[in-house]
């Protein structure tokens, strides 16, 4: 999942980073890593904190609003704006004022690309249950968690969680699941392996 992010932030990036003279050439790699560890971590800190439910609600079709611009309304993506931004002013040295434009140019777009991705039939590069899967340590049935998050996420985008009576888990049990995963991966990651895994992407 992380390597697919990586790929859709630099397809991305070309005008916000790679175009961007604010930004040395030199430093447009590790720049679009920060992007995407910001748009990682960001989605995993809200798995971590129990808002997955928020996580579903953004990745419903139905937020996706216009190429992007409303997600800025989003507290998920307006996190990740400003890890991003800080990260911009705090690694890069880039000012304030143009680190808050470049993420505010590139962030949303991604979000927005990744969300369409998510709910197209056609794309296999991205599916939500695998995301969840990955940023919370794998969850899912197939991991052996005993959680079928896709099944869980389709009645959840159709409206159909509180008419659930099959007999099947509970959303309670799988934010709960999929919380501590998230808390015990944020743990892993504390000494920058998510960020090291990452960099092994950039050739």
């Amino acid at each position: 999942m992380l390597k697919n992010l990586f790929n859709l932030i630099k397809e991305h990036g070309t005008d916000a980073v790679i175009n961007n003279p604010a930004i040395p050439n030199e430093q447009n790699n590790a720049v679009l890593a920060d992007a995407t560890h910001s748009v990682a971590d960001g989605l995993q800190g809200a798995l971590a904190g129990g808002g997955l439910q928020n996580i579903l609600s953004l990745f419903s079709s139905g937020e996706n609003h216009s190429g992007g611009n409303g997600l800025l309304n989003n507290p998920i993506v307006s996190n990740i704006i400003s890890s991003f931004t800080n990260k911009l002013t705090s690694n890069h040295g880039i000012g304030a004022d143009q680190a808050s434009v470049v993420a505010s140019n590139l962030i949303p777009g991604v979000i927005s690309s990744l969300i369409n991705k998510t709910n197209d039939p056609n794309n296999s590069s991205f599916d939500i249950g695998n995301i969840i899967n990955s940023l919370s340590g794998g969850g899912g049935a197939q991991n052996g968690g005993g959680f079928d998050i896709a099944s869980l996420v389709n009645k959840f985008t159709s409206g159909g969680l509180d008419t659930n009576n099959d007999g099947h888990v509970g959303l309670d049990d799988l934010i709960s699941k999929v919380t501590g995963g998230a808390q015990q991966q944020q743990t892993q990651n504390a000494g920058r392996g998510l960020m090291d895994i990452i960099k092994g992407f950039i050739k």
